[in-house]
């Protein structure tokens, strides 16, 4: 658990430094969709706020460009089930109240696909 959270932290603050590649901001009706980007220009997350609060689907991408995390904010919290891919392991993990719920992992080497 503590791994998860560590994870997370570090996702996360991949968007908030300081950046070569400043990050876009585009109004869509009520919510902003915020694009974050590597310092090599490739995407490192995208996702929209609410009233300056994360909320939607957020998803986040390694340096190369590959998914490494998915899920969803509703006003400022974690909700409902997020995945977060480590080489062959993905992990479903389970919030509620903005707290992991449940954690579930899969080391499968058959694809999993998840929009």
């Amino acid at each position: 658990m503590k791994l998860i959270t560590t994870v997370l932290a570090l996702i996360f603050s991949l968007g908030i430094c300081a950046q070569e590649n400043k990050p876009t901001f585009e109004k869509e009706g009520d919510l902003t969709k915020a694009t974050y980007f590597h310092d090599n220009g490739e995407i490192a997350q995208t996702g929209y706020f609410l009233a300056g609060k994360l909320h939607g689907q957020w998803t986040m991408f390694d340096e190369a460009g590959k998914k490494i995390a998915k899920g969803n904010y509703e006003m400022g919290k974690r909700t409902g089930k997020w995945y977060f891919w480590e080489g062959e392991v993905l992990k479903e993990v389970d919030f509620a109240d903005n707290r992991i719920a449940s954690i579930i992992e899969s080391s499968d080497t058959k694809p999993v696909v998840i929009n």
